[in-house]
């Protein structure tokens, strides 16, 4: 194996084989979520679209409350009512009020609502007869309890930037500008193959020597949380040409994942299967521990990747290169997933190879704290299990000792960031 390339080195080398953002298409705004603007939305109304109600009361001219208090009401006539979705379709003069609901356009001619606490109910007929009268007993000022057309966006306001994913939040704006099917840009596409005569399906009967292939879920798991579509999960056998077959297949999609068979056995045949098909190295061998044997190449755009088979090595390995290529290729930022925390326990270093170090996360007064989650060996699942991150262990010869601030890489990437 050549010299091990830094991580960082690794990364940016992945990245830079994005091309650019995938082709852009239309969403239905029901299954946006956790897709990714093709480009800006501008917004072609006002949000609120008219001047309405923050309160149930009623919609007056504020100068009609002057001198108005507990013991001293106001008295004025009711002449009708604006509810949410049916206005009211005249004016509000001098001495009159109009019954109003939340949300509800307040009437021309009215520059304040009272809410209905401070109100006496008005007795009488239907609204607008003779004797229909509220006592107020409050004075307000112009503009109380109104919400102006456009407090939240104005039209030709820029409401979201190209590349946000899109979350719940961003969801409801779309919604509330009239946007029923934003442009996204195209989900990647994504192949998983894992290599191994040794590989059993979770239902097959265990045998001598047979190992679980967990890593036909976790790494199919990942992909999808990063917004990719998943096409095909295959099995290979440790066998040249089943490998070259299984490339061949992969190499459709716009990331073909390999785990397994990328080191140097006799049995290790797919970075060979891959240059058999044409695609071209970028890098073997990453300083990171668990994940030195990670392969990267390319081929007229289809990103590959040949990751570990210990089932954590290839968890970590996807989290620092596969998926921030999934992002990239989909316009979102691939650096959002990194913070400062404090170790809360020693960690020995390697001389040579950063670590990426199971970890929890808690919030402190003084920032965050990442505790390892136990015994850190590349074929212990487990410890992945409740980790929020991998706090990065940079390669030296003292331990990292409690107290030491590392960067994390976080395992969960936050939607609509």
């Amino acid at each position: 194996m050549a010299e091990l390339l830094p991580v960082a080195d690794a990364r940016a080398a992945v990245l830079a084989e994005v091309a650019g953002t995938l082709p852009e298409e239309p969403v239905p705004l029901a299954e946006a979520l956790g897709r990714v603007l093709a480009c800006d939305v501008v917004s072609s109304e006002d949000v609120p679209g008219w001047d309405n109600s923050a309160m149930d009361g009623f919609a007056l001219r504020a100068a009609d409350t002057a001198g108005a208090g507990e013991g001293r009401p106001v008295k004025l006539r009711l002449t009708g009512e604006s509810r949410a979705g049916d206005p009211f379709a005249s004016a509000v003069g001098h001495s009159e009020a109009v019954r109003i609901s939340t949300g509800a356009v307040v009437p021309e001619g009215a520059d304040a609502v009272v809410r209905v606490e401070d109100t006496d109910k008005y007795a009488g007929g239907p609204l607008g007869g003779s004797d229909d009268e509220v006592e107020i007993r409050v004075e307000v000022g112009q503009g109380n309890d109104i919400r102006r057309a456009g407090d939240d966006v104005r039209r030709g306001d820029t409401v979201l930037r190209a590349g946000a994913e899109l979350g719940p939040a961003e969801l409801g704006v779309l919604a509330s500008v009239g946007i029923g099917s934003p442009d996204c840009a195209r989900r990647p596409t994504v192949a998983v193959v894992s290599t191994g005569d040794e590989l059993l399906a979770p239902d097959e009967p265990m045998r001598a020597g047979g190992v679980r292939n967990s890593n036909a879920y976790t790494l199919p798991a990942l992909a999808r949380l990063a917004g990719s579509e998943v096409v095909s999960v295959e099995r290979c056998a440790d066998d040249f040409e089943a490998t070259r077959a299984a490339v061949a297949n992969a190499a459709e999609s716009d990331v073909a994942i390999f785990c397994g068979g990328v080191s140097v056995g006799d049995h290790d045949h797919v970075k060979g299967a891959f240059a058999a098909h044409g695609f071209e190295e970028r890098f073997w061998g990453v300083a990171l521990r668990p994940g030195k044997p990670t392969w990267f190449g390319v081929r007229d755009g289809t990103l590959a990747f040949g990751l570990p088979g210990n089932p954590v090595s290839a968890f970590v390995t996807f989290v620092f290169f596969v998926r921030p290529a999934i992002r990239a290729l989909q316009g979102a930022r691939p650096d959002l997933d990194r913070v400062d925390a404090t170790l809360a326990a020693e960690v020995p270093r390697m001389e040579r190879r950063d670590q990426a170090v199971r970890c929890t996360l808690k919030g402190s007064s003084g920032g965050w704290i990442a505790t390892p989650t136990g015994p850190q060996g590349s074929h212990i699942l487990t410890s992945m299990v409740g980790a929020d991150c991998l706090a990065v262990i940079e390669a030296g010869s003292e331990p990292a000792t409690a107290g030491t601030k590392v960067s994390v890489q976080l395992l969960a990437v936050a939607s609509g960031s």
